[in-house]
């Protein structure tokens, strides 16, 4: 037997370990999988994925679940290749079998991060189709839900986005939204797991990464400790929130035309409601998924609630609304992908 797995073996001997914590995420996410399906784990290498990825193992074994795990190399880094092999090694070290790795060709279109996580994410739904994989597993912590929650509340967003990451969107399960990036470090260390640090997760250049070294510790500093905790809490609360008002807008939308929204039943809905049906509207009518911000809603509602005889209101993909006859006419330009 490796180290590695023998580490792992001896540890579930302590039910008060990080990594049984961490053990314990992840059974209630297996629950509604059965034997003989297949999951697909995202393996960076760094420490929460890879205490994910050896919990997962466990777990999987245990139930007679199918478990690959997937490594993306973004090719953004010198010793990306490097990095990949050597995430293998550990990986195998620690008894998995089925590894695949994958190399994405990452286009800048919206700055770095957000092109490295569309092409990350359709090389995960790419792997997970070729296996039949059910459920598709991601190591975000309770501390990546703290910055994300900021960094929505930085950029004047709504509910939605300030109730942070979910934690099931189709076939993404995220389990370690409760556990602290502090425990799956010490559940690597517990598990004889080496792992990476990506150079960055220590650069200023990115917004994240300011707000993980300096917001964060400044604001425990000066308000208090457990912010990030409390920033988790308010985050679920939201989701709920936000859950409800989708589903409420979403029964409302369904009695609508889409491309040609009756403004007297607008109306009469609360503006929570009402921007709701406008976004979906929106999306509908060919806007990038993501791509509406507060700022482009703002004047189309304006439309509805302010009316002074504007003109049409252009928006993100070349789609266009206009006030017609007291319905709200929602186009596409031509040639607009």
């Amino acid at each position: 037997m490796e180290a590695g797995s023998r580490a792992i073996t001896l540890s579930l001997m302590a039910e008060t370990t990080p990594l049984y914590q961490i053990r314990l995420a992840v059974r209630s996410e297996l629950e509604d999988i059965a034997a003989g399906d297949s999951v697909l784990v995202a393996a960076s290498g760094g420490a929460d994925s890879s205490a994910l990825a050896a919990a997962l193992l466990l777990e999987c074994r245990s139930k007679s679940i199918k478990v690959i795990a997937l490594i993306i190399d973004h090719g953004l880094q010198k010793n990306s290749a490097d990095v990949t092999h050597e995430t293998k090694r550990t990986l195998t070290k620690i008894g998995y079998e089925n590894i695949e790795i994958r190399r994405v060709t990452v286009e800048i279109t919206d700055g770095l991060e957000a092109s490295a996580r569309r092409a990350r994410y359709q090389a995960l739904s790419d792997v997970a189709n070729s296996h039949n994989a059910v459920a598709i597993f991601l190591g975000h912590t309770r501390d990546d839900q703290a910055e994300t929650v900021l960094l929505g509340l930085s950029r004047g967003s709504g509910s939605r986005s300030l109730s942070g990451m979910a934690a099931r969107v189709d076939r993404y399960r995220r389990p370690l939204l409760a556990i602290t990036r502090a425990q799956t470090e010490a559940a690597c260390e517990e598990a004889g797991i080496k792992f990476w640090q990506d150079p960055h997760n220590q650069s200023m250049e990115f917004t994240r990464v300011r707000v993980r070294e300096v917001v964060l510790p400044t604001m425990e500093k000066e308000i208090g400790p457990g912010i990030s905790d409390a920033l988790a809490r308010s985050a679920k609360l939201l989701r709920d929130d936000a859950d409800a008002l989708d589903s409420l807008s979403d029964e409302i939308f369904s009695g609508l035309e889409p491309a040609s929204l009756d403004i007297s039943k607008l109306e009469s809905q609360p503006r929570a409601i009402r921007t709701r049906i406008l976004r979906r509207a929106i999306y509908l009518a060919g806007a990038p998924q993501g791509s509406l911000s507060a700022e482009h809603i703002e004047p189309v509602e304006a439309l509805i609630t302010a009316w002074k005889g504007q003109g049409a209101i252009s928006l993100p993909g070349g789609v266009t609304v206009a006030r017609i006859s007291g319905r709200l006419s929602l186009s596409k330009s031509s040639g607009q992908e």
